[in-house]
C-alpha cells in the first residue's frame, strides 16, 4: 500500500463516521449525508480560507518593498534571497502561510470525493472488501461497465447487484439500509447515457450533470464579478467561465449520478462559502483595515510625542 493510500485511509476512516451520522440523521438517505456532510465539512475549511485570504493580504502589503529588493538586488539571487528572508522575518509573515491551508485542504478534498464513490466501503462496514472484489470481477467483462473506472466501481456495483441480488447476497442485505434515491425518481447509482433522441431516450438521472454545469456555471460568473469588482484591472477569464462547466457537463455523463451530485453541492456551498469569505475578509478590504491600523499606531506615537513635548514644556 503506498503512502497516498495510507494518508487517504487515516483520513477516511474519521470522515467515514461523520458521514455515516448524518446518513443516520437523514433516515439513512445517502443525498442528504452528502449534501450536509459537504456543508460540514466548508464551513470547517473556513478558518483555513480566512487564513489564505490573510497570507494574500501579506504578500499586498510587502509587495512595495519586495520590488525594492528585487530592483536593488535583482542581479545577485543569492543576496535577494537573504533580504527576502530577512523582510518576512522583520514582518512576522510566513513565507509558506498561503500554502499551508491549501496542504491541508488538498487530501480532504480527495478523502471526500473517496468516501462518495465508496459507500459500500465506508457506509456498509459489514461487508467484506472480497465480495467486493468478487462483484466486480463478475462486471467488468460486460459491455454496460466496461468503460466505469475502477475507483467509482462500487456505486455501479450496488446499481447491479440492486437488480439482481444474487450477484452478491451479502451486499443486497445491505443495500436497504441506504436510500440511493434523489427527489424520489433519480438512482444516485446510475451511470446517464446520453442519447441524440433527447426525447425518447430521456433519462431522470440526466438531470444530475445538467445541474453540475448549471451549478458551475453560476459559481464561475458570481465569482467573475466578484474578482472584477475587486479587482478591475484582472483580465478576462471568458474562456475558463464555460469551459470548467462543460468539462463539468461531459464527465458528469461518464460517471455515476453520486459523483455528480457531490460535484453539485460542493460546487454550490464551497463556491457560495468562497464568495461569502470573499466579500467578507477580502483581500482589499483587509488591506484597508491593516493600513486603517497602521495610520491609528502612527497618530497614537504622534500624540504621545506631543503630550511628550507639552509636559516637558510645562516643566
Amino acid at each position: 500500500m503506498g503512502f497516498l493510500n495510507v494518508l487517504f485511509e487515516i483520513i477516511n476512516i474519521p470522515l467515514s463516521y461523520i458521514l455515516g451520522f448524518f446518513s443516520d440523521i437523514f433516515g439513512n438517505s445517502f443525498a442528504w449525508a452528502v449534501f450536509v456532510f459537504t456543508v460540514f465539512i466548508n464551513l470547517a475549511f473556513i478558518p483555513l480560507t480566512i487564513k489564505s485570504q490573510k497570507a494574500s493580504v501579506n504578500q499586498m502589503r510587502i509587495k512595495p518593498k519586495l520590488d525594492e529588493l528585487k530592483k536593488k538586488y535583482g542581479d545577485d539571487k543569492q543576496r535577494y534571497s537573504q533580504e527576502m528572508q530577512k523582510l518576512y522575518q522583520e514582518e512576522n509573515i510566513s513565507m509558506s502561510g498561503g500554502c499551508l491551508p491549501l496542504l491541508i485542504r488538498t487530501p480532504i478534498m480527495f478523502s471526500i470525493y473517496y468516501l462518495v464513490t465508496k459507500p459500500i466501503t465506508y457506509l456498509m462496514k459489514s461487508v467484506p472488501a472480497t465480495a467486493i472484489d468478487s462483484v466486480w470481477e463478475n462486471l467488468k467483462g460486460l459491455e454496460l461497465y466496461s468503460k466505469v473506472p475502477e475507483n467509482l466501481r462500487e456505486l455501479s456495483i450496488i446499481e447491479a447487484v440492486s437488480a439482481n441480488p444474487s450477484l452478491s447476497p451479502e451486499i443486497a442485505k445491505e443495500i436497504g439500509s441506504i436510500d440511493f434515491n434523489l427527489f424520489g425518481f433519480i438512482d444516485l447509482t446510475e451511470t446517464p447515457s446520453f442519447s441524440i433522441n433527447i426525447f425518447e431516450g430521456y433519462q431522470h438521472v440526466w438531470l444530475i450533470p445538467i445541474m453540475a454545469f448549471a451549478a458551475q456555471m453560476l459559481t464561475s460568473v458570481l465569482s467573475m464579478q466578484m474578482q472584477k469588482k475587486l479587482n478591475p484591472d484582472a483580465p478576462s477569464m471568458g474562456f475558463m467561465l464555460l469551459s470548467m462547466p462543460l468539462i463539468s457537463l461531459f464527465i458528469g455523463f461518464t460517471v455515476p449520478a453520486g459523483v455528480g451530485f457531490y460535484w453539485v453541492c460542493s460546487s454550490l456551498i464551497a463556491g457560495g462559502i468562497q464568495l461569502a469569505t470573499q466579500y467578507f475578509y477580502g483581500p482589499h478590504k483587509m488591506l484597508a483595515a491593516e493600513r486603517a491600523k497602521e495610520i491609528v499606531a502612527v497618530y497614537n506615537e504622534e500624540q504621545k510625542f506631543i503630550n511628550k513635548r507639552v509636559s516637558d514644556g510645562k516643566k
